[in-house]
């Protein structure tokens, strides 16, 4: 039996344009897949490793308190006098319990702490790398801390310095 086409052309002309749009169907859906390899994007290029730990620093990392920094502030309040309030004095300059508890890195500021927070001396601040508009270190009770003005992370705290 002879199966005549449609379209009055032979039935080999039918097949090899089937099989021509599924060649072009599947170099289509290929393409992407095979260009998603170890691109050059968001700073891993140009002489960064992706194993080197290089952007394990959190998007933050170059405010924190370096060992540098803490040495210079840590050596500022040993030869100074406490300079807490008579309250914060009493109690060595803890806060109450419920503010220590949430005065971690990397978390927001609460409004009990952000009242809290006095300017960082500037003597000790012209001895420290000077940080962005955005950012500001602060004393909250005994602690020093550094956070961003606008949202009120806090990027960094050093704990039981300033007695």
């Amino acid at each position: 039996m002879y199966l005549k086409p449609r379209n009055g052309g032979p039935i080999v002309s039918h097949f090899w344009k089937y099989c021509a749009a599924a060649l072009v169907a599947i170099a289509l859906i290929a393409t992407p897949s095979l260009s998603q390899g170890n691109s050059q994007g968001h700073g891993k290029g140009k002489g960064r490793n992706k194993h080197d730990g290089s952007d394990d620093e959190g998007k933050h990392g170059k405010y924190e308190f370096s060992v540098h920094k803490r040495e210079v502030i840590t050596r500022y309040y040993s030869n100074r006098g406490s300079n807490l309030p008579p309250g914060l004095a009493k109690r060595g300059g803890n806060l109450p319990p419920g503010l220590e508890k949430q005065l971690e890195r990397n978390g927001t500021m609460p409004p009990g702490l952000q009242k809290r927070v006095e300017a960082c001396p500037v003597e000790l601040e012209r001895q420290l790398p000077p940080l962005p508009a955005e950012y500001r270190r602060g004393v909250i009770g005994a602690h020093i801390v550094v956070f961003n003005r606008n949202t009120n992370v806090l990027v960094d705290v050093l704990r039981d310095v300033a007695h």
